[in-house]
This record gives structure tokens, sequence and C-alpha cells, in this order.
């Protein structure tokens, strides 16, 4: 647990200033020495969005119609059931997207930190929440399915005997599945949308789920760092056909835990990578790699210190980026300021630039989300958004393969897609318990030849949910009504990396 945002509340009070300069001082100082140490991409950037919201933003999803759900968690910083798209503009640029406000979430539900996943039909699920509209935690049980062609919510509830969900984590399995875990206790279900039914799983787990975060595997197996067991600090665990058994130890501890309980249990982000590692980060400085083939535990890089405190990810994100390397957010100790942003090639630190409010934020503030065109959106509970662009260039491997589809679409008709790697090689969006928003599924962007203005499809009941998957997977694609017509090309899109182009005709 943590305090919501309180940063809000402090710069409406006026304290902010007093602060800034300091923060910014020492970000600089920090940002010299990093890059003495490993060296800093002048490509990288970060741009804000031409247009801000005008709301304060934070947990942000990709809809299998290209568009971005983004939610206000209100002034306070507490949790609020407004919503809002982002559509990128006619050249396919969020940098210069417009927004659209969205329908409500059912009353009385307006969480902070919870669960969430796209599902394969294209709709958003919500379960959960540390805090529901308000400063004190409720670790509430309430949840909704958002679906985007009708812009409406439904309620939807929690597992029979279940006092709390609250900040849990969830994951889609390979076959499509939701599996969801209750943050304080062992307990985890998987959801049947069609009948609305919740099945238990998740035998035999070692510690209670609160502060972790599952990893999808090429295998279909999830992956877990502990986060409260006192008994084995580096303890690991793997889930295979709904039970739980031992993944080995990390090198290092990473959470900020004790033998005796102390500490606030945090741990940092997991990601999966194309070259078959799991990049798990830690609340304690320390970060470890998982080789999936070989099944064991690596020390990954060791995060620099500013002053006596040293740069961990107690709660933070991390992102996928298409070459492979992987973007995250770091604090000077747990819940401490400036954050610093670092990109991880195999097991190197590479410095990335700082966001304009980086000295006034956490690593808990931010979240980070793959776009479809390859960039990464950061939210931070503020009226700003900034949008990174990575210096490196897309891994061939990893991109989308369409073995078949029409040569010729009619507005408003949906067909099928045949592919190889349709979902991408990894989730690719990390979090934890409190966040997560992974991106892969297949998005269909369509240009066209005589404008080069693009168009998103939007896609639906993906055959798998499976990561690095080389087997066919269909999906079906609705092709917009206001499209252009004439000759287009058109890409698969998975985590932000494009098929090779196919010719289509619109007609």
């Amino acid at each position: 647990m943590r305090q919501v945002y309180q940063y809000v509340v402090l710069k409406r009070r006026g304290f902010m200033p007093i602060f800034r300069n300091a923060l910014l001082a020492t970000t600089a100082r920090v940002a010299v020495l990093v890059s003495a140490l490993a060296g800093t991409a002048a490509a990288q950037t970060w741009t804000p969005l031409v247009h801000q919201p005008g709301f304060y933003a934070a947990a942000a999803f990709v809809l299998t119609d290209g568009t971005i759900m983004v939610q206000d968690i209100g002034p306070n910083g507490s949790g609020s059931g407004n919503w809002y798209k982002l559509t990128p503009d006619n050249t396919g640029s969020y940098i210069d997207g417009t927004w659209t406000t969205l329908a409500s979430m059912p009353s009385g539900y307006a969480p902070l930190y919870y669960a969430s996943a796209v599902l394969p039909n294209g709709q958003l699920i919500v379960n959960g929440g540390e805090y529901n509209g308000g400063a004190n935690g409720v670790w509430t049980t309430k949840g909704a399915l958002y679906d985007p062609p009708t812009d409406s919510w439904a309620a939807v509830a929690p597992p029979a005997g279940w006092t709390t969900i609250g900040d849990a984590q969830s994951a889609v399995l390979p076959d499509g599945t939701y599996m969801l875990a209750n943050c304080c206790t062992t307990d985890e279900a998987t959801y049947n949308l069609a009948t609305k039914a919740w099945t238990a799983t998740g035998a035999g787990k070692a510690d209670i789920n609160d502060e972790e975060g599952w990893t999808l595997l090429p295998s279909g197996q999830l992956l877990t760092v502990d986060a409260n067991n006192t008994s084995d600090l580096k303890h690991t665990e793997i889930m295979t056909a709904g039970s739980w058994a031992s993944a080995g130890d990390t090198p290092r501890k990473l959470p900020n835990l004790t033998v005796t309980g102390g500490g606030s249990h945090e741990l940092g982000p997991q990601i999966l990578r194309p070259d078959g590692t799991v990049l798990a980060i830690g609340a304690t400085g320390f970060t470890a790699v998982y080789d999936v083939v070989n099944k064991t535990w690596s020390s990954g890089p060791t995060f620099p210190k500013s002053g006596n405190r040293t740069y961990d990810s107690a709660d933070g994100p991390a992102a996928l980026l298409p070459d492979g390397n992987v973007l995250l957010a770091v604090s000077p100790g747990v819940y401490k300021k400036p954050v610093e942003f670092f990109e991880i090639a195999g097991k190197k630190l590479i410095a990335a630039p700082a966001t304009p409010k980086a000295a006034i934020d956490s690593s808990f503030y931010i979240r980070l989300l793959v776009l479809p065109n390859g960039q990464v959106l950061q939210t931070d509970g503020r009226k700003d958004i900034e949008i990174y662009t990575p210096s490196g260039n897309p891994l061939a491997k990893t991109a989308p393969k369409i073995t078949k589809f029409p040569a010729t679409v009619t507005p408003g008709d949906t067909y099928t897609l045949t592919g190889k790697y349709l979902n991408g090689w990894s989730q690719a969006v990390g979090y934890g318990d409190d966040y997560q928003a992974a991106t892969n599924y297949p998005l269909v962007r369509i240009t066209n030849t005589a404008t080069g203005h693009v168009f998103y499809a939007r896609t639906a009941n993906h055959s798998s949910m499976a990561v690095a998957n080389p087997a066919p997977v269909t999906t079906q694609v609705t092709i917009p009504s206001g499209i252009e017509t004439g000759a287009s090309t058109l890409v698969v899109v998975a985590n932000g990396v494009a098929s090779a182009p196919l010719s289509v005709t619109i007609e």
C-alpha cells in the first residue's frame, strides 16, 4: 500500500515550488553520473501531446481499433469512473491525436490500482481497486466490463466468497481466458465471459498474491517473483495447468521485505524479452533475469545511487520497445523523487531522457503503454501526457506475418485474417499488481495509397493470446465504415511492431 498521489494535494496547496529547483538539480547530477557510466542515446526523446488532456490521466489501454482509452483519476488522485479516448490523427500520429469523452463506469465504482486486461473479444475488463474514489484503502471487489462498439459498461460480480480484490494482478492466458488474483490471499480464479462464472485456480501458491506480477511465458505458463515469502526472500514461482511450483531463487533479493515481515513488500515490473529471458526489476536496487529455456535465474544490472539511496522500482512501469530494449522508471528509494528513466539492453543500463515532470514524480506515479506505432505513452496522474520515441529499429524476428487475407474488402464488413506471431513476443507492458495493460493482440492498420491517410480496423476474437507463437492464429477484422476507398496497404501490428505490408483494395 502507498499513499494516494499526495503530490496532487501538495501542488494545489502551493508547496511544490519549494522543492522543484533542488529536485531538478539532483536530477541533472544523477543524469550526468549515469550517462558517464552507461551512455545516453541522443535520439531518444519525449514529446508532449499537442492536445493535452483536460483531466488527470492515469491508466491507459490500447483498444483493438488503435485508439487509446485513458482513465481520469480525479484532482485528488484517488480514482474516478470517468474515461476518455485518444484517437490518432489521419497520419497515425498519437502526438497530434484528439480526445473523446467515453461512458462512465457503473455508479459507485471509481477505482485506483486494480486488475485489468483487454480481452480477446476487444472488451476491457477492470476488477478491484485499492482505492475507490476516496483517500482510504478499501480493496474493493467491484468490477466492470467495457464494450467499445457500444461505449457502455456492465458490472462484473467478484468470485464467490471473495471479500477483497484490491490492487490485484491479472493475465489473459493463451486460450483467451482471463485470470484474476485476490490481492490479500492466495485465491485466484478464471472468468468465463459467456456464463459470467468464476472458477478457482492457482493451487499451491507459496505466499499471498499481494504486490506480485504475472508474466506470460511462450510455454503458456505464468512466472512470478514472490513478494511476501519470508521463508525465502528470493523465491519465485511458475504456474502450469492451474498449479504453482517453485521456479528457483533469484541471485539477490528483489522485494523490499525482511524476514520479520517489515518493508512495503513492493516489487517492480517483469517483462518477457524476445531473447527468451524475463527481466524482473526489484524494489531493492537489484534486477534478475530468468532464462525461459534453461529455467535458471541470473543477476541483471544493478541501479546506481543518488546520494545514499539506490534507485529502485517499488511499484513502477516497464515497456518492451520494438528493438528489444526495456524502458522503465525508477526512484531513489521507496516512493521517493525524482523519477529516472532507463533502457535496459541485455544486462546493460542506458540512461534515457527525463520527462518534464520527472523532478516531482516517483516511479509508482508512472504508467507506460506501448503504442501501435512503436512509441510509448507515459502518464503520471496529471494533465500531461508524454510520448517516448525510442532510437532503435524493430527486431525483424518479432514482426507478425500475414499468411491469408482477402485482396479486396468492403467498408463495414468483417473478414478473417490468418498469420503467425500475431500476438507478438511478449505482453510488452509491465507494472505488477497495480496496473496491467498487455498489448499481445493483433491490430490492423490500413494506409490509403493515394492520400497516405491511416485507418485502424477493429479486431476481435483472436484464436490465441499466446506470445512468441509460431502457430497459425486468426482474428476477425472489421473494416471501418468511414475508410477511404481505393488501393491501400494493410499491416498487422503487435507490441508496436508491424508486419510486411499487404496490398488490398477497399471498394
